[in-house]
């Protein structure tokens, strides 16, 4: 299994590296006439910090650049611009944002690309068909909906309107981030638990130490209260991350000039297409994750993105 991506492993200040996607939709209730309730659709953003795994969610009204954007300034507003973006540029960003026109390694809509560049932001995309490199914000969508979904069957799909919606997902954000990073310690010498929400707030309580000025000083208390966080965090909750459980034998990269079957979970097996692959994109360890793929149908010649666990080699060059 691959080293873990130096963004996962930054003590820098939350959402300084942020993974995103987007989920929904949920029917809302806009206004009242005589014919009944006017219905409109909501989406959300999910705001994922790639090292603490705090989270914040972002309502939108359309799947389009212009509420996509207004998404990320009110993210920027609160947490400020982040260094790092990662999102799928699949299913999920491609396929679902329609309107977003976000293409792999590149922003072709000019007003995102131009937002963006004025931000100082590096934007990472994942290419189609790996949702499996997302994992650390995928993961978070899935805890968001179990936890929505049980709040959404307690109230009349009547009652549910924007501003509904959007204490819903307030009281989500707060619950994912009051999680704890870590196993319960039974130790009472660390009375509080890790969670992303101790290093956002830092309402905890003080736990014992000699320092008398830290009582009188708040933001001497602060900092006291961060670099405790930071050090049981590099301590206890990295030490987790770094096992690895499988894959642990080397197996030679895909090259340039390889002919590949290019899985395709629309069709059987022996209808999958062969393909030649044009450009092999390695990582920083020197592991192939990225393809640049040439499939020739009908006389037809197209070019696919895929990570290397959507092909199997047929004959290397």
């Amino acid at each position: 299994m691959a080293d873990l991506p130096r963004d996962r492993l930054s003590t820098e200040p939350p959402f300084t590296n942020v993974g995103l996607d987007v989920f929904g939709p949920w029917n809302i209730s806009t206004c009242r006439t005589r014919g009944g309730d006017a219905n409109s659709k909501r989406w959300a953003v999910l705001f994922t910090c790639l090292s603490v795994h705090a989270v914040h969610i972002e309502l939108i009204e359309a799947m389009n650049t212009s509420s996509f954007i207004n998404a990320l300034r009110r993210f920027f507003a609160i947490h400020g611009p982040p260094k790092l973006i990662r999102s799928d540029c699949g299913t999920n960003i491609k396929g679902a944002c329609k309107e977003l026109q976000i293409l792999l390694e590149d922003t072709n809509e000019p007003s995102m690309q131009r937002y963006l560049s004025e931000e100082g932001c590096m934007w990472i995309f994942n290419p189609p068909h790996s949702s499996h490199m997302g994992g650390v914000w995928e993961r978070m969508i899935g805890v968001s909906r179990q936890i929505l979904d049980f709040m959404l069957s307690q109230i009349s799909p009547s009652c549910l309107t924007h501003e509904v919606l959007s204490t819903l997902m307030a009281e989500v954000t707060a619950i994912i981030n009051a999680r704890p990073l870590t196993p319960i310690s039974t130790d009472g010498e660390l009375p509080f638990l890790l969670t992303p929400a101790m290093i956002l707030t830092k309402k905890i309580c003080t736990p014992p130490h000699d320092n008398a000025d830290l009582h009188c000083q708040q933001w001497k208390r602060v900092q006291h209260l961060a670099n405790i966080f930071w050090t049981r965090w590099k301590r206890e909750y990295l030490s987790t991350l770094e096992s690895r459980s499988k894959w642990q034998d080397s197996q030679p990269n895909i090259k340039e000039g390889d002919l590949v079957l290019l899985r395709d979970n629309q069709s059987k097996r022996n209808q999958w297409p062969m393909a030649l692959v044009i450009k092999a994109t390695p990582d920083t360890d020197g592991k192939v994750g990225k393809l640049e793929l040439k499939v020739t149908k009908s006389g037809t010649v197209k070019t696919f993105f895929r990570p290397i666990t959507e092909v199997v080699v047929l004959m290397s060059s």
